[in-house]
């Protein structure tokens, strides 16, 4: 019965969840004399169930956080703010409290709340009239449909004075049923009333005593229409009228005796009105009250009078053999369906068990603010209720480490546990059955399993399939005792890359393999190593060459690995290069994946995505600078940087690039850009690619050339006499290395050509930057895996690293937004004027003054976009300033 949650508005009258975006601002709190270094405030917002909490502010009455939070919320939910000091050693102490209602914001900002700054007077706990200081609050991020918003609130309106009136108070009240389909509660009823019959056992089928006993409606017909109950032999009534809550039934001085059939009435005493001569009515209306049934489905439905006279007649039960049977008791007539439960324990936090103007029962979630006709049960013992980020209800099974979306019962726990101990003890049978046969038989029916199902056939002598706890096969070789992950049938047999780390091939009943992903727990037919699918009619990857859908699948990736929460940097802007050091080595790697918060001292804001850019930017400006000699420029024309061999004068070069490795990594990972790109064989590195002679030309082309020259002419008519060694200069000093071992005595001839082409080329890419490039890859894959990064090609990886240079004006006009300003104003009209008539290089600057870079993403402005604020829109968000145009009166 609760509210389906679909968008902001409401759902047949009631309302939905929506997500709202408080950002706490600031506070002013009055100061207290006793405490000389002021307090430690923090906020903690709640609303329905949900509590936030910003960080503390330490020492001081005017503390600022401008601090986001998110919450789940209803037009009609009702934000408490409280302002809290932090203790130390002791309990936090309460310094104010606000509230501020949904509903009155939404009115008086014509139902939509963007960007809306609220001062709010904090008051004492104690006492509502002590203002201890104010509190402001803005509040983003909601819309409500005004005549659904309208809707809604008369009905609430309606709800509750309908229940004030019926139930003689002003609390408020969760109408069980107002917002079901009339047709629906009769069937309910219906459904419960033969639910109610059948769990006697004296009694007979529902059809039988419907054909033969009509003297259910010869009660119902019978019952006043005021809601008036029936009453007894004493005189005293059942449920009193004026709709309070109904007596409860007397209990049985003994247990009455079991009835083996329930006698037929006679159509005589149906007419009169009375209730049936039968001892098993008599029983269940007076003496033992009926139990409902497990489902907990409501009571009967009362049925329309017949005449007038039989709506205001009150039955009275005069049955002989009832009276005969149950002397002591007194009698009632068969209206227990009408009778609440009895309480069978107490009801589960938050709930509460109320009885409607019928006479029902029904139960009231607060928490939830829901109702239902089902009696809640505690939860289990090892069970926890929790709520996800989207507001969803799910149970957490602390014995087995496992979560649910339904609601555990003590009967569904109990089932489970008995199917469970049925499936050991048949596993346990079926192993004590296989150990009858002999080992040669079992090791022949084994061997023919694996021939028929295995496309691979029999293992080798020795060997033995086997499959750990987890559900991994692993393979034991009884010879060496040892074990291991392959398959030592196609150990050694497939050219084919490795898989990735925890990664494992697998094969179904028809033969076709698949893959499973032991990190991420998942299955699929896709081969890791190349993209292809393993079915015919199934996926491909690699033929697929838009750029665009690789980097989402890349960006997927990075979701799936990145952390909760974020992690603060503080960098000075004059020491930026030692500050991000220090800072992202003392993390461990782990933490560089969660959501950076990017803080210049002096520069406080909100980072919404470009402060990290411009950190990126400027960072990677200082640490590939050739300055520091831990970089070098490819070539003379080539403004590419490789590593430097160089730089191994700096002792801490290696800590160096492990950090710079790190950095080229989160770059990666959080798609931010940096300023200068690497060559492209340090690209062919990072994807884990090899390297041919061809990347030679990118770097040196004079070198290049000359092993083509060499490549293609006759070397020995030339007489040019050359060995197997080269030299290399490095600060001055000239080096001799050896291309293979004795490489200076061995002579290069027409025959071995082709190896010194191949060595030497190897060295010009690699000479002396071993050490740093292990360094750098130790950092990078730290953070993340090579391995995610194989479907790309260099150029492609240097456009995700770098960006694109070029800014298509048109794409910037279609994704910008404005904000108090339309697209035919005229400032609007010269502001675009002038940025036409401005070049590429300036034009980048404006962008890297806005956004924080002057890159654009594969996908354009379209991608350009921050957390919940356009960095692309007129009204451009950067740290805390906006590039706010003033209503110029000229361009």
């Amino acid at each position: 019965m609760a509210s389906e949650v679909t968008k902001s508005g409401t759902s047949n009258g009631y309302p939905v969840k929506a997500q709202l975006q408080i950002i706490v601002l600031s506070a002013k709190l009055k100061e207290n004399k006793k405490n000389w270094f002021g307090p430690s405030p923090y906020v903690e917002v709640t609303v329905d169930g949900q509590s936030k909490k910003t960080e503390k502010c330490s020492n001081t009455h005017s503390p600022k956080w401008k601090q986001p939070l998110t919450v789940i919320v209803t037009p009609f939910s009702k934000l408490v703010f409280r302002v809290w000091s932090h203790q130390t050693l002791k309990s936090d102490v309460l310094l104010g409290m606000a509230m501020l209602d949904i509903s009155d914001t939404l009115k008086s900002n014509d139902m939509k709340i963007s960007e809306v700054v609220q001062t709010l007077q904090l008051c004492a706990d104690r006492d509502q009239s002590d203002v201890v200081g104010d509190l402001s609050v803005c509040l983003d991020g909601m819309t409500v449909d005004p005549e659904m918003f309208a809707t809604a609130e008369a009905k609430q309106h309606s709800m509750l004075n309908g229940e004030a009136q019926s139930n003689g108070d002003h609390a408020i009240r969760y109408p069980p049923c107002s917002h079901l389909p009339s047709t629906f509660i009769s069937v309910m009823l219906l459904v419960s009333f033969f639910l109610l019959h059948s769990s006697l056992s004296t009694y007979p089928p529902y059809r039988h005593s419907r054909d033969s006993s009509p003297a259910v409606d010869g009660v119902e017909r019978n019952s006043s229409p005021s809601g008036q109950r029936p009453v007894n032999i004493t005189g005293s009534p059942s449920v009193s009228s004026g709709g309070s809550k109904p007596l409860r039934p007397p209990r049985p001085s003994r247990p009455p005796p079991p009835t083996p059939r329930r006698p037929a009435s006679s159509p005589a005493s149906s007419s009169n009105g009375s209730a049936p001569n039968n001892g098993s009515d008599g029983q269940s209306g007076s003496d033992t009250p009926v139990r409902t049934p497990a489902s907990g489905s409501p009571s009967a439905p009362d049925s329309s009078p017949s005449t007038g006279s039989d709506r205001n007649s009150t039955p009275v039960t005069t049955s002989g053999a009832a009276a005969t049977r149950q002397p002591t008791s007194s009698i009632t007539p068969l209206v227990t369906p009408r009778v609440p439960a009895v309480n069978t324990g107490p009801l589960p936090p938050g709930w509460e068990q109320r009885v409607d103007q019928n006479g029902r029962v029904y139960f009231v979630d607060h928490v939830e603010k829901r109702t239902t006709w089902e009696r809640p049960e505690p939860l289990p013992t090892g069970w926890e209720r929790r709520v996800d980020q989207m507001g969803r209800v799910y149970f957490v099974d602390h014995m087995t480490r496992t979560t649910t979306w339904q609601r555990p019962t003590m009967e569904t726990v109990r089932n489970y546990e008995q199917w469970q101990h049925q499936r050991n003890q048949l596993q346990g049978a079926m192993q004590q059955f296989n150990q009858r046969f002999i080992f040669g038989l079992q090791e022949q029916a084994q061997a023919t399993q694996n021939k028929e199902f295995d496309p691979l056939g029999p293992l080798p002598h020795g060997w033995e399939k086997r499959t750990d706890t987890n559900g991994r096969v692993y393979f034991v070789h009884h010879p060496t005792r040892s074990t291991q992950w392959e398959d030592p049938r196609t150990q050694g047999l497939l050219n084919e890359k490795p898989l990735p780390e925890g990664w494992e091939m697998r094969f179904t009943v028809d033969g076709i393999p698949y893959f499973v992903d032991h990190n991420r727990r998942t299955t699929t037919y896709i081969d890791p190593r190349t993209g292809k699918s393993s079915l015919e009619n199934g996926p491909q990857i690699t033929y697929v060459r838009d750029f665009k859908a690789k980097v989402q699948y890349f960006r997927f990736w990075c979701q799936q690995l990145s952390m909760p929460q974020h992690i603060k940097i503080t960098v000075s802007r004059k020491t930026l290069f030692e500050d991000s050091f220090q800072q992202i080595m003392s993390f461990n790697s782990q933490d560089l994946r969660r959501r950076l918060w990017i803080i210049f001292p002096g520069e406080e804001g909100l980072d919404y995505g470009g402060v990290a850019r411009e950190w990126f930017f400027l960072l990677s400006h200082e640490v590939l600078n050739p300055m520091y000699c831990l970089f070098e420029y490819a070539g003379k024309d080539n403004y590419c940087l490789q590593i430097n061999p160089a730089s191994y004068i700096n002792p801490d070069h290696l800590k160096y690039f492990k950090f710079i490795g790190r950095f080229i990594a989160m770059a990666l990972f959080h798609g931010k850009f940096i300023d200068t790109g690497f060559s492209l064989p340090f690209y062919k590195r990072i994807l884990n690619k090899p390297l041919a002679l061809k990347d030679l030309e990118s770097i040196d082309p004079e070198f290049y050339n000359s092993l083509i020259w060499i490549k293609d002419n006759n070397i020995e008519e030339c007489g040019l006499e050359m060995f197997f060694s080269v030299d290399k200069e490095i600060l001055g000093e000239i080096t001799t290395h050896e291309l293979k071992p004795g490489g200076g005595d061995i002579q290069v001839t027409e025959e071995n050509k082709e190896e010194y082409i191949r060595l030497v080329a190897e060295w010009r890419l690699s000479r002396g930057v071993e050490e740093q490039t292990q360094a750098f890859f130790e950092g990078f894959n730290e953070v993340l895996p090579q391995q995610y990064l194989q479907y790309f090609d260099a150029k492609e990886l240097e456009v995700m690293l770098c960006g694109m240079q070029e800014i298509d004006l048109a794409d910037w006009q279609r994704n910008t937004i404005y904000r108090h300003y339309a697209r035919s104003s005229k400032q609007i009209v010269w502001f675009w004027q002038f940025i036409k008539e401005m070049d590429n290089e300036k034009r980048m600057r404006l962008l890297q003054f806005v956004t924080g870079t002057c890159r654009l993403p594969v996908g354009g402005f379209t991608d350009l976009m921050g957390n919940n604020y356009s960095n692309i829109s007129w009204h451009f968000q950067m740290q805390i300033e906006y590039l706010s145009r003033p209503l110029y009166g000229q361009r």
